[in-house]
């Protein structure tokens, strides 16, 4: 009885800390070890109908060196089939023993909540809920200082550059002479002179500035123009200077999620999708008269591409002999349309098609969301006033709307929003600005639009993104959040 009793209060002090204290206590020894693409743990109990699951997908779990503290909280937070369920998972995992400590990788951490763990002996008036979930990698977690290279890396991980449309410039755009450790992180909406300068003060080694200070090509770097003012003053001070922006925007719980979700909870979708990072691959599809052609063009097409991976397939048929479907990446399109055009089936035959890259659900640039829990268009004003910090927003009502219209679906898009929510069916449009233009094309369609300025839609995410890289990086690394960085518009 003692030992329940004890095994209670661990695990009742286990739930009590915040999602980074639980990750630390379970994962703070050197054996412990999480192998896996991602978790999705949710221990939920309901007044009446207690019902605690776990669901592993994507990948499988393995908790080395606390295997057995893992499943002792299984045995007291799940129901016996599920528990052995898991169980069953754990054991015949193909891991067995790793030394290294897995890092988090790229889905953000939501809010930590509370979580009261039931046994028979305590009231079922105790009705709380935890979930998180995680994404895992091979990576490290960091213990000791940190190099700029290693914060570019978790950088990285949390909103891939990849992700940033084709006409941004993002990533490291000031990389100081002599590399030092990162110990101070300056978070800011806009690198300015007053923004410089306070990096400046507290010794800053690395400015994060969601816009890029540096966005179109530089001939000369002169003290004249304030943007290669800042570089000049960037280099000479040894700080880093990074930019995400729209690879930001675009990852899943970044800067948009954030901006909807001020309205309230609901289905959300993304305006407009992000592809798959890989290179462009072209479907090439001719035909072949006889086996040894085919043969023949193939490997003529493999020494023309040495080193590319050149995937076939091939049909045959009685009348017109082999139908060739092949698939080449853009690098090799060239040499093996000329490789082709050779010969005589394929030049009559030959034809080339794009292939889709694949579309990555959750990801792109802006977002819908069919809320919940409808609201007016007053009650959305005062919502978002509250979620951005502002005492004012512009708001130009719909054809035949009023302050007391039902809101049902919302479409946002962090910044200038006009390119991304035109023609896009919803009852409210939020955004930073409109052209005069815009705004009157998305009333006369019957939807409302609150605009706060273009920063204003963005600068909140930052004390989000605070508290997200901190758990990746070495408790030496100290994360600011800017305190002169401002829209540059306030209304008077």
């Amino acid at each position: 009885m003692v030992r329940y009793l004890l095994y209670l209060f661990l695990i009742y002090i286990f739930f009590k800390q915040s999602i980074r204290e639980l990750y630390s206590s379970l994962v703070g020894g050197s054996n412990a070890t999480f192998i896996g693409c991602q978790l999705r743990l949710n221990l939920i109990e309901e007044e009446g109908n207690y019902n605690s699951w776990l669901s592993l997908h994507l990948s499988t779990l393995m908790l080395t060196g606390y295997k057995i503290v893992f499943q002792r909280i299984l045995s007291l937070t799940c129901r016996r089939n599920y528990h052995e369920s898991i169980s069953q998972t754990l054991a015949c995992s193909p891991f067995s023993s790793y030394s290294k400590l897995s890092a988090l990788r790229s889905t953000f951490f939501s809010d930590p909540s509370h979580c009261s763990i039931r046994s028979h002996q305590l009231s079922t008036h105790l009705c709380h809920c935890y979930s998180f979930s995680c994404s895992l990698s091979h990576s490290s977690h960091p213990t000791g200082p940190m190099d700029l290279k290693e914060v570019l890396d978790v950088l990285e991980q949390l909103a891939p550059l990849s992700l940033a449309e084709s006409w941004d410039n993002v990533g490291l755009l000031v990389e100081p002479i002599k590399c030092r450790p990162i110990k101070t992180i300056l978070l800011t909406n806009d690198l300015t002179d007053s923004v410089m300068s306070e990096a400046e003060a507290m010794n800053c080694d690395l400015i994060i500035s969601y816009h890029p200070p540096l966005f179109r090509p530089i001939k000369c770097l002169v003290s004249k123009d304030w943007k290669q003012r800042l570089v000049i003053r960037a280099i000479a001070a040894g700080i880093a200077v990074f930019s995400p922006h729209t690879s930001w925007d675009s990852v899943k719980g970044g800067v948009n999620d954030w901006l909807v979700g001020g309205v309230g909870s609901g289905k959300v979708s993304v305006l407009s999708q992000a592809l798959s990072s890989a290179p462009q691959s072209h479907k090439l599809e001719f035909t072949a008269r006889s086996q040894e052609e085919l043969n023949t063009i193939m490997a003529e097409l493999k020494g023309m591409n040495s080193g590319v991976n050149l995937q076939h397939k091939a049909v045959s048929s009685e009348t017109d002999g082999f139908f060739i479907s092949l698939i080449c990446p853009d690098s090799a399109l060239t040499p093996s349309v000329q490789t082709l055009l050779k010969h005589a089936a394929p030049s009559q035959s030959l034809s080339i098609l794009q292939v889709k890259k694949r579309p990555l659900p959750g990801y792109g640039q802006g977002r819908l969301s069919v809320l919940d829990e409808p609201v007016t268009v007053a009650a959305a004003v005062q919502q978002m006033k509250s979620h951005l910090g502002l005492n004012h927003l512009r708001l130009a009502l719909g054809a035949q709307q009023t302050l007391e219209s039902t809101v049902n679906t919302v479409a946002v898009c962090a910044g200038s929003g006009g390119s991304v929510l035109n023609g896009v069916k919803a009852d409210l449009y939020i955004t930073g600005e409109m052209s005069h233009h815009e705004v009157l094309d998305s009333v006369a369609a019957g939807a409302s639009v609150i605009l706060s300025d273009h920063s204003n839609s963005e600068r909140g995410f930052l004390a989000v993104f605070k508290k997200r890289l901190a758990v990746h990086l070495s408790n030496s690394v100290t994360v600011a959040l800017s305190r002169a960085d401002r829209d540059p518009l306030e209304v008077v």
